[in-house]
């Protein structure tokens, strides 16, 4: 029985904002974060989805209690509720209700914030309402810490970006055989990633796990051990499926093939593996953003049939136009621009004879109406091209294809080999936010549960209950996959050309640096940190045009001024 059961609508309302707060956070920061890889089309929405499902969980539920504790304390003193723990109960609430509204409204408006600072903020607020300017602790272990990381972290991330880019450009990208290079450079990339993730459990592991308190040398051992065992599997596995699918162009493999392992080394393609009939082996991850200077690569053919091509262009075009007529004919009936009648001549949905109440006419309204509906509503997000969303505006699309003109464009081979790479680096970024931003959502939530169970005053550092972890994690990953897309489409390749190497770049320099103020306990924004690294990354295509400043300025601009500290931020 709760202490304090006449303010059990208390609890209720910080529950019900706790989770918009979650939501708002998946919906806006989450998306922040994947729009990278989706961006870069090394994963799709509902592959980011899922990847996010697992991590973002993990990373709350292994790694989060440490940072939630310093987001409820740390900012404001709450020693001023001491005498009053209700006035606690009623400020948290006040708090994570203005930080939820907010992130709700820009989610809706296309505006990607910072959520840390949208919490920091309110509760800024709701310490200056409450106990005037002195209640904050404006010092270096409270607020003056959230200040420095507004503009260090976005340069940090931006170094560890440019670093990691710059290594894979000179010494992958731009030699005579790119792909055999990045074949040589990607077990050395697995091993680094391997690293980062585990020192990220092992350093914030949560309490029930007994990680905290390992020594060096078993911090090490764990750490090396762990990372060597993935560097030997990704040779052992990784090396042989993706040498078969991108060098010999075996365009039959499948991903099950992937555990078959060397003995992929003695699997032969099919005999038109390489040439111009066979379907590509790799996708173009340049597609829609090729110009004159950058042209369309053809697939895997290129390199070893270039003497077909000169002798054989008439052919070309002749079967390039019976493929422009075969995807006329299997396009879907809504991009050919037929009305929704002429679709529904198409597919005829079975008739409702009789009452409506016949268990048929229930059934037919069940399979082919409502669950259509409900499969939308729920989970219409998911499936939503991001990509052609970024561009759809014909103004924005005409300067970012100038944009993006500028950015050097490299083989689809090698950059198919960093998609792979991308998709762990996804996932070690995914952590990390699970494990740095969830404190936004739950840190406030877990005081309001702490005051509203046990009547008493609970202090500053308060063990966050796992079962509050979960929760925020199941709502963080329901708000990107339903409403994701909505920042997705307002970020990736609208800032600068995005491509697998530079994904990957860009998401292992965010990554370390969340990952390294996660275990100092600071507070930084994931925004700022993948925008400092998106703006490294463009920076080193060596020509500050191939950056869409008008994009980043004003989104920095915006989410630094629209999540200060203000007073009335409480509402």
């Amino acid at each position: 029985m709760p202490r304090l059961a006449q303010y059990d609508y208390l609890f209720f309302f910080g529950l019900f904002f706790a989770s918009m707060d979650a939501y708002g956070i998946g919906a806006n920061d989450v998306a922040n974060s994947f729009a990278t890889s989706v961006s870069s089309r090394s994963l799709k929405l509902w592959q980011a989805c899922i990847a996010a499902a697992i991590m973002e969980f993990l990373g709350a539920v292994l790694a989060g209690s440490r940072v939630a504790t310093t987001i409820r304390s740390g900012i404001i003193d709450i020693e001023i509720f001491q005498e009053d723990p209700a006035m606690l109960l009623l400020a948290m609430v006040c708090a994570i209700a203005g930080s939820s509204i907010w992130l709700i409204f820009a989610t809706r408006h296309h505006m990607p914030v910072s959520t840390t600072h949208s919490i920091v903020g309110a509760l800024v607020g709701v310490g200056i309402a409450a106990g005037g300017a002195d209640s904050v602790k404006w010092e270096w272990d409270g607020l003056g810490q959230v200040f420095a990381t507004w503009g260090v972290a976005p340069l940090i991330a931006g170094g560890f970006a440019a670093v990691v880019y710059l290594l894979t450009k000179y010494l992958v990208l731009k030699r005579k055989d790119s792909t055999k290079a990045g074949l040589i450079m990607s077990p050395f990339w697995f091993f680094a990633v391997t690293v980062i993730l585990t020192l990220t459990i092992l350093w914030k592991g949560s309490p029930n796990l007994g990680l905290a308190e390992m020594s060096i040398p078993d911090l090490m051992a764990a750490v090396f051990g762990t990372a060597t065992v993935v560097c030997a599997l990704a040779c052992l596995f990784w090396l042989p499926f993706v040498y078969c699918r991108v060098v010999r162009g075996d365009y039959t493999i499948k991903w099950y093939h992937f555990f078959y392992g060397p003995f992929l080394w003695k699997r032969v393609p099919p005999e038109d593996a390489h040439s111009f009939t066979a379907p590509d082996a790799v996708p173009d991850y340049y597609k829609g953003h090729h110009t004159t200077s950058n042209p369309a690569p053809q697939g895997p053919r290129d390199h070893e049939n270039a003497h077909s091509e000169s002798q054989g262009d008439s052919v070309d075009n002749v079967n390039e136009h019976e493929d422009e007529r075969e995807k006329e004919k299997v396009k879907a009936p809504r991009e050919r621009g037929e009305s929704m009648p002429a679709m529904l001549r198409e597919v005829e949905l079975p008739q409702i004879e009789g009452a409506w109440i016949e268990p048929k006419n229930l059934y037919i309204i069940a399979r082919y109406h409502s669950v259509p509906f409900l499969k939308r509503a729920l989970f219409g997000g998911i499936f939503k091209d991001v990509v052609s969303l970024q561009t759809s505006n014909p103004d924005d699309a005409k300067r970012l294809a100038d944009v993006h003109s500028r950015a050097a464009q490299y083989d689809n081979k090698t950059e198919h080999l960093y998609s792979f790479l991308q998709v762990m680096t996804a996932c070690t970024a995914s952590f990390a936010h699970g494990s740095n931003d969830i404190s936004n959502a739950v840190g406030p939530f877990a005081t309001i549960y702490e005051t509203w169970h046990t009547g008493n005053y609970v202090g500053g550092r308060t063990p966050v209950p796992t079962w509050i972890l979960v929760y925020g994690a199941i709502w963080l990953v329901i708000g990107l996959a339903t409403y994701g897309y909505n920042i997705m489409r307002i970020l990736g390749n609208r800032l600068t050309l995005h491509s697998p190497t530079r994904g990957f770049s860009m998401e292992l320099g965010a990554a370390i640096t969340v990952v390294l103020a996660s275990q100092l306990a600071l507070p930084v924004s994931t925004t700022q940190c993948i925008t400092g690294a998106t703006a490294a990354v463009g920076l080193c295509n060596g020509d500050l045009k191939s950056i869409n400043w008008k994009g980043i300025t004003a989104g920095c601009l915006f989410g630094i001024i629209a999540n200060a500290p203000r007073f009335g931020m409480s509402g």
